[in-house]
């Protein structure tokens, strides 16, 4: 497992766009199409910034500009099936969602308000 990327929701999506792009210097690149509007950042060929644009406004401790959650690749089906079954073994529960194209599953475990944890794999490992 590795850290995958962080989100960062912004109401201000093209300034936070241009800062990582023009001033820290990752690259634009491909983004699934998700229903809301968003930028991938890329450093070394991998998208490590996911810039989304703050459609709700902020409250319920939720703020807005907010580093939104970090990520955690799985590599591996028998990585999946070990965290499924820790998640279960603590009695954590998960949402999970399909990245549009990108043949991709997410987990989403809620720590706290605010406070998110996601997983990701390819949709092959998560249903061998």
């Amino acid at each position: 497992m590795h850290l995958d990327h962080a989100t960062i929701v912004t109401a201000d999506l093209d300034a936070a766009r241009h800062f990582f792009v023009e001033v820290v210097g990752l690259a634009e690149g491909a983004r699934p199409p998700f229903g809301i509007r968003g930028y991938w950042l890329y450093a070394s060929g991998r998208p490590v910034i996911h810039l989304v644009d703050a459609t709700v406004p902020a409250g319920a401790g939720r703020a807005a500009p907010r580093i939104d959650h970090i990520a955690f690749r799985i590599e591996t089906a028998d990585e999946w099936r070990a965290l499924l079954g820790r998640l279960q073994q603590a009695q954590i529960g998960y949402q999970t969602a399909e990245v549009p194209l990108a043949g991709e599953l997410q987990l989403f475990v809620a720590l706290a308000p605010g406070v998110v944890v996601e997983f990701v794999t390819a949709l092959q490992h998560a249903h061998p």
